[in-house]
């Protein structure tokens, strides 16, 4: 058992490795494309090599970037066969089609047109160039969707029933996973792409004003990265509110999570700063917080967008109550009660197998049929304590702080950034603000990051929410394994991106000498 868990921890970790690695990249690439695309437009429509020459660097810092994400994905991709092989078998058939549909449709249109985009200027008209140009940002949005309607169905698995022959999930209604969660999961993630590009490209841009060097150019990238940017961060949000419906709805103990809420209430707020209590647990009578500042009605508006709907908490859910539309007391399956009734769905199954081997149709009918009314519960057989279905709590509740705390500062960098760009010489002479800037780029990173870490540790310990847990979705393998490919992955993932950081500050410092007023590269 000691080395199931070890095996376990460290498979969890090398996905979370590859994760964010890969993470670092995907963010950049969904907005710089679409910045690029932006910039290339304004040259046709212009005809003025500043924008020409404004298009080709960006689009070189684009494709350093880009090349070392795909290399990132395809190893993420690849765990899940040699880490995940349990869970690759009970859902394959789900999972499997939209990354199949990503790497067959939008991976060959993004590397056929990013070729076309890099290596086509004075080979294909340039209309045709410009039409790679947007279709490469239409490939790796098209690619983000599928990756991210796989992940969506994770967390709110539907469009499949279970056949006990196969001992696995099959699809039955492939658009069914196109859920509210994965739409919204969808847009939040492509349109905080957007906003990171945004600082970014704010970022660099205010390394050339802090330099005085092709200031004219570091004006006009500023002002497309900061409309692209804010818009992209003004959708983040608005879709940010969409998901925690959807949250509430279907994971009711992230969201608790996520707020440090073990009894929840009517008008429940929101903390907007505070310590959780590490001693806390669901049922004892510690209490929640060591300190908050609490935002009174805004987890209700948050979760209901109603100021006075009840918000269960993590003791609530574990106890099974919960308040209906009418604002009645109901008693849901409590937690307890779930994982005695997933044992008896295991049961069933194995009574179906053995019904099978001997070939009695009877005897399997009757255990299919058990098995069908506890399936929902299948998941939660796994556990012997209900403490092991509660998420990490504190990582979570920081988590998300981190996100909204960064999130809202970021809209501020995007008003005044787009505000003094506006006023003659204004941004050009703030030093200090040029020097904000440049630091608040990695911010953006770890902003990004944070919201993957609320969505992906707030529905722990779930592999599949409620049907599979993470210690029954690894494969057979040892863990000195596990943990020798960790450690290569961490070395090869550092060189990557310390190779990745040096080559774009090399780019940038090369670009900074020469006049990006007029291209000199035709």
């Amino acid at each position: 058992m000691d080395d199931l868990m070890t095996v376990v921890d460290w498979s969890r970790w090398q996905f979370a490795l590859t994760a964010i690695y890969h993470w670092l990249f995907v963010p950049l690439t969904l907005g710089l494309s679409l910045i690029v695309a932006v910039m290339e437009s304004l040259y046709l429509k212009t005809k003025s090599e500043k924008w020409l020459a404004a298009t080709k660097f960006w689009m070189t810092l684009f494709g350093i970037n880009f090349a070392i994400g795909v290399a990132t994905g395809i190893i993420l991709e690849f765990e899940f066969g040699t880490n995940w092989s349990n869970y690759s078998w009970f859902v394959g058939d789900i999972f499997g089609a939209p990354l199949a549909i990503e790497g067959l449709l939008a991976f060959f249109m993004e590397a056929t047109f990013v070729a076309v985009m890099f290596f086509g200027w004075g080979k294909v008209s340039p209309r045709f160039h410009l039409a790679s140009t947007w279709l490469t940002w239409l490939g790796a949005s098209i690619s983000a969707l599928w990756i991210l309607v796989a992940n969506a169905w994770m967390q709110y698995p539907v469009g499949m029933e279970f056949d006990p022959g196969q001992m696995r999930n099959v699809m039955d209604n492939f658009w069914a996973l196109f859920s509210g969660i994965a739409v919204n999961k969808y847009m939040h993630a492509v349109f905080s792409g957007w906003a990171l590009s945004g600082v970014f490209v704010i970022g660099v841009s205010a390394w050339f004003l802090y330099k005085k060097r092709n200031v004219p150019f570091a004006v006009r990238s500023i002002k497309v990265g900061g409309w692209i940017g804010l818009i992209g961060l003004l959708l983040t949000m608005w879709t940010g509110d969409g998901s925690a419906v959807e949250v509430t709805k279907h994971q009711p103990m992230k969201l608790a999570a996520m707020e440090g809420l073990y009894r929840g209430g009517y008008s429940q707020g929101i903390v907007a700063a505070g310590l959780v209590n590490p001693d806390k647990t669901w049922n004892n009578d510690e209490d929640e917080y060591l300190f908050d500042i609490t935002v009174p009605y805004g987890l209700s508006i948050l979760a209901k967008h109603d100021l006075n709907a009840f918000v269960p908490g993590i003791s609530d859910i574990v106890e099974g109550i919960d308040v209906n539309e009418n604002g009645d007391t109901i008693n849901t399956v409590s937690y307890a009660e779930r994982i005695k009734l997933g044992k008896l769905s295991h049961e069933a199954l194995r009574e179906y197998d053995l019904a099978r081997a001997r070939n009695d149709r009877a005897a399997m009918d009757a255990a299919e049929q058990k098995l069908r009314e506890y399936y929902p519960y299948f998941g939660y057989g796994y556990f012997d304590s209900v403490d092991e279905a509660i998420p990490p709590v504190g990582v979570t509740f920081y988590s998300f702080r981190v996100m909204v705390i960064l999130g809202s500062y970021f809209l501020l960098f995007f008003v005044v950034a787009l505000f003094l760009v506006y006023k003659k010489d204004w941004l050009q002479r703030m030093k200090w603000l040029q020097i904000v800037a440049m630091v608040s780029v990695p911010f953006m990173w770890i902003c990004s990051e944070a919201g993957w870490m609320v969505a992906e540790v707030g529905r722990q310990p779930w592999t599949v929410q409620d049907l599979l847990p993470t210690k029954a979705a690894i494969s057979e393998i040892s863990s000195a394994s596990v943990i020798t490919t960790f450690w290569l992955f961490a070395l090869i993932f550092t060189v990557l991106l310390v190779a990745e950081v040096s080559i774009m500050m090399r780019q940038i410092g090369k670009n900074s000498t020469k006049n990006l007023e007029i291209d000199n590269s035709h």
